[in-house]
């Protein structure tokens, strides 16, 4: 398979399609135009130390893309207590300038034969703990519509797990008014084994808001169980530990490929060499460590690929000799679409 190549196409005679970006927070990008100059000779593989920007990824008929929300910088200490601090001294790529882990937080589009899937909507006004790290949310819709993606064309919103960087945007509230779906036409889901212990109450830490979210939630949820085929070659697989019922999307593609959105089963690449480094907000240390076994043992796979929220600009990638992250060329529609100052 030939992946998507991140350059500009070369003008021709006829015209060239100028695209402007006036500013990260007001863009108005199409699918079709073209990334600012400046951003163009971004090499086709982002860094690990950046925020992500906004990437896509084709596999035959299905196109995945990153719709990024939010800019995150983990604490070393506070989010991943357990990577010893010789790690970051001999692996300085993985850190931001501020000496943090970047992180981005968003939804992936899943486009295929007409329909629209969003996993996840970010972290929208929601804020890290201080001892997590810091961030700035909110870009979702904007980005979207950068995208020439309408809220009202995607048919179906389903969550890794109901932790506040994922859930964000899922409802709107404004002037008064009960909360509102932002996707009006989609089914909203989720695992089952995920919403129970949210709804009674025995989760506080990365709990949405409960007027925000849980309540209009609770008005249109649709649960489903592991093995599940949630939307048209989306199968849902349970991978309990950083929370109850956080899940796993398998989304298959033609040829025997598929892609793992793996959610916060991994918060870093270091994770995936070193399984048995857990994050602080892991509940269930054991689950966690049992999920990533059974997660590389799919993502060792030939054809397989992965997806991970939060790892940097290298958020789609392949699992490779030694257990290594490698990234994969992504092909950059729009730079990062929020900063943290």
């Amino acid at each position: 398979m030939r992946e998507p190549e991140d350059r500009v196409p070369v003008p021709s005679r006829r015209g060239i399609l100028r695209t402007a970006v006036a500013s990260t927070a007001a863009m108005a990008v199409s699918l079709t135009g073209a990334l600012p100059e400046a951003h163009a000779a971004r090499p086709r593989i982002g860094s690990l130390g950046d925020q992500s920007a906004v990437r896509t990824l084709t596999l035959g008929d299905v196109r995945l893309t990153y719709v990024v929300d939010a800019a995150m910088e983990l604490d070393r200490a506070g989010f991943l207590p357990a990577v010893p601090a010789a790690y970051w001294r001999e692996h300085p790529e993985a850190l931001a300038p501020s000496g943090r882990v970047a992180a981005s937080a968003g939804g992936v589009l899943v486009e295929r034969g007409g329909r629209r899937l969003l996993i996840d909507t970010g972290l929208g006004a929601n804020v890290l703990a201080p001892s997590l790290g810091v961030s700035r949310g909110g870009a979702l819709l904007r980005t979207l519509r950068a995208l020439g993606v309408p809220p009202g064309s995607i048919d179906t919103v389903a969550f890794t797990h109901l932790h506040t960087d994922h859930t964000g945007l899922g409802f709107l509230t404004g002037h008064g008014r009960r909360p509102r779906k932002a996707f009006p036409c989609a089914d909203y889901l989720v695992a089952r084994a995920e919403w129970e212990p949210f709804w009674n109450r025995e989760v506080e830490v990365g709990a949405p808001s409960w007027e925000g979210f849980m309540v209009p939630m609770s008005r249109v949820l649709r649960r489903f169980d592991d093995g599940d085929e949630i939307w048209p070659g989306v199968t849902a697989l349970i991978t309990p530990g950083h929370s109850a019922g956080h899940t796993t999307y398998v989304v298959s593609a033609p040829g025997g490929r598929r892609i793992l959105v793996f959610g916060d089963a991994f918060h870093t690449p270091a994770q995936v060499t070193h399984p048995e480094w857990p994050s602080g907000p892991d509940v269930d240390v054991d689950g966690v460590l049992r999920a990533r076994a059974a997660l590389l043992t799919r993502l060792r796979a030939p054809r397989t690929y992965g997806f991970a929220f939060h790892f940097g600009d290298q958020a789609f990638g392949r699992v490779a000799a030694g257990d290594r992250w490698r990234p994969v060329p992504a092909r950059a529609l729009l730079p990062h679409p929020i900063r943290l100052t």
